[in-house]
């Protein structure tokens, strides 16, 4: 049974919301109001359809007593009352705690692992996955960074990816993923496993992170190019250390003011995502950590290419469509990541 008083405070805190929106009072905060609303409406539908659920079969529980009713209301009742189980556990899913950085944009950093030229090239083949992924949801895919090697792989790559609930379903694919295949290197037909390392961060926003001028190191310097006409022959790239943390970021687009923003914007990103995980790992000090929590030494998912084989590990999900899933096919293994995510924070809270 879900608390009444809990759900009464959800409607009354979005009628509050609706009425202030109406009636022009909420000046300047017009647009965090409006962002709880939208969160909140789903959640009063939700706990809405529950309500008038628990009204019917009130309602039906009392006709019993009346002979010419009873009949019909033993009828209605054991329907009702299915409905009501399922109509509960979505309530208990839309109370859950939700994550504040669900629905803003992500930075999306890949960097090769263990294996050479083999984990380079693999590190591109998951940039051309997530890069597929976001076209199927919608979103906006933006390199901000990349640096290739000469056979085409990645050395390193920071894009952002902006569009609905971007972090909500990105954060799950923070960690190592391995992959065994023949690489196009090897000669011999052998096996070869290597790896690579996904970082996806909630981008930051102006409120989340203060940075003091005294703490970084801003210099200038010479962008690498790729050769002939693409070698960049000013000054314009942006080399950002902040000195507390010893975090480096770097931008080399054309523009020396588009790097200094973009290097400042991953800067602040990075910076958020410390502050993060410290509170994250205060929170979960006494308790499993979850799905999702980011760790990204932890190895999280295996690509094996000779069986087609994709598995991830946090949740022992296996999928024999490993060609659909490098197209962007990422549908089914995060619709699971999010259940398993759900389940755990139910059980957490004694649902």
């Amino acid at each position: 049974m879900i608390a009444a008083d809990k759900i009464e405070q959800i409607i009354d805190r979005f009628q509050f919301l609706e009425a202030k929106m109406a009636d022009g009072s909420a000046g300047n905060d017009i647009g965090a109001l409006g962002r709880e609303y939208s969160e909140l409406r789903p959640v009063v539908e939700t706990v809405t359809a529950y309500k008038d659920l628990l009204s019917q079969i009130a309602d039906a529980e009392a006709m019993l007593s009346d002979p010419e009713m009873k009949e019909l209301a033993e009828a209605e009742l054991p329907e009702l009352r299915a409905a009501l189980a399922a109509s509960e556990e979505e309530v208990q899913l839309a109370l859950l705690p939700k994550d504040a950085a669900d629905a803003r944009p992500a930075l999306l950093e890949i960097r090769p692992g263990t294996g050479g030229d083999e984990a380079s090239l693999f590190a591109a083949d998951l940039l051309r996955m997530y890069q597929r992924y976001a076209e199927r949801q919608g979103w906006r895919f933006e390199i901000l960074e990349q640096s290739l090697t000469e056979l085409g792989g990645i050395k390193e790559v920071v894009a952002r990816i902006a569009g609905d609930g971007v972090f909500a379903k990105m954060k799950y694919e923070s960690g190592v993923h391995r992959v065994q295949r023949v690489p196009e290197t090897e000669s011999g037909g052998r096996i070869h496993t290597s790896a690579a390392t996904v970082a996806v961060l909630p981008e930051a926003e102006d409120v989340d992170i203060e940075i003091n001028p005294a703490d970084i190191r801003i210099d200038t310097m010479r962008a690498s190019g790729s050769g002939g006409q693409h070698v960049n022959t000013t000054d314009s790239a942006v080399r950002i250390l902040h000195e507390p943390t010893g975090i480096i970021v770097v931008s080399s687009e054309k523009s020396q003011h588009r790097n200094r923003e973009i290097a400042m914007q991953v800067l602040k990103t990075r910076l958020f995502d410390l502050e993060r995980q410290r509170v994250d790992s205060e929170r979960s000090a006494d308790r499993k950590s979850q799905v999702g929590s980011g760790d990204r030494s932890e190895r999280i998912r295996t690509y094996n290419f000779p069986q087609g084989r994709m598995t991830d590990h946090r949740i022992n999900l296996t999928l024999y469509s490993l060609g659909q899933v490098m197209q962007g096919d990422l549908d089914e293994v995060i619709s699971a990541l999010q259940a398993d995510a759900q389940a755990t924070l139910l059980a957490e809270m004694g649902a």
